[in-house]
């Protein structure tokens, strides 16, 4: 690799440790021990980097690039019907966070839109983190659940505009005593 990628290559993940809105928590040298966890996957334009309901096992940073996340509607083959409209990620954005806290399944598609450079973060990666660097790994804990609990917030409040309050507070209370009865 010649010294103009070096610097290209150094630029592109600075931007990603200085501008992440997921790393915003961790100050530099934090972000730099995180990254260092971070494996670099090339993809072509139009290659999914994962489908709807596959196991979540890591979340991606995109370094260069454009992905876009789409949600299939139904199993139905209908042309022109079968994905809503996504949503257009590109650097120094992240997705799939939460399959690293928690057991999820992908409720969307990845596809890159461009060809794409990514770093994966996978759970054995966490796993390494709460070994060398606990303090990292409980703020990076302590993102994933204010991401959580913020769609659990905009959930609740869908749901009690489309239904109401009663019905909203039900479905919650009724996922924690499942939960808590495994």
């Amino acid at each position: 690799m010649d010294m103009l990628n070096k610097i290209k290559r150094f630029k592109q993940q600075s931007d990603i440790v200085f501008k992440s809105r997921f790393l915003k928590n961790l100050n530099p040298a934090e972000r730099y021990e995180f990254l260092q966890l971070c494996h670099r996957r090339n993809y072509k334009e139009g290659e999914y980097v994962f489908y709807r309901n596959d196991p979540g096992t890591g979340m991606y940073f995109i370094e260069k690039g454009t992905v876009e996340l789409t949600i299939k509607v139904s199993d139905k083959q209908v042309e022109g019907e079968d994905e809503k409209e996504g949503f257009l990620l590109e650097s120094p954005d992240s997705f799939g966070a939460l399959s690293i806290g928690y057991d999820l399944r992908r409720r969307s598609s990845a596809r890159c839109t461009t060809e794409c450079t990514l770093l994966g973060f996978f759970k054995p990666d966490f796993e390494v983190l709460m070994e060398r660097h606990p303090q990292i790994a409980v703020k990076f804990l302590q993102t994933l659940s204010n991401i959580a609990l913020r769609q659990l917030e905009r959930a609740t409040s869908k749901i009690e505009e489309l239904s109401d309050e009663y019905t909203a507070v039900k479905i919650e209370f009724e996922a924690y005593y499942e939960e808590s009865a495994k």
